[in-house]
């Protein structure tokens, strides 16, 4: 894995996953406080992590003034 991301190709992508994936992720852990999940199981909780990501994209077009 390291000798993936020292290359020249590995740094790009690495980077523009820190610009695009871990915002979304220290949002929905950080600010709706997602540390652990609530149910158990995988549909469960796969359910639960769905509901998470659907109110961080809400968030973002109603920021975004999607709706003028």
């Amino acid at each position: 894995m390291r000798l993936a991301i020292d290359s020249d190709k590995g740094r790009k992508l690495y980077s523009q996953r820190l610009g695009t994936v871990e915002p979304v992720f220290g949002n929905i852990q950080h600010n709706k406080h997602l540390t652990r999940f609530n149910l158990r199981g995988r549909e469960k909780v796969n359910s639960q992590w769905q509901l998470y990501y659907m109110v961080h994209d809400i968030e973002k077009l109603a920021n975004s003034g999607w709706r003028q």
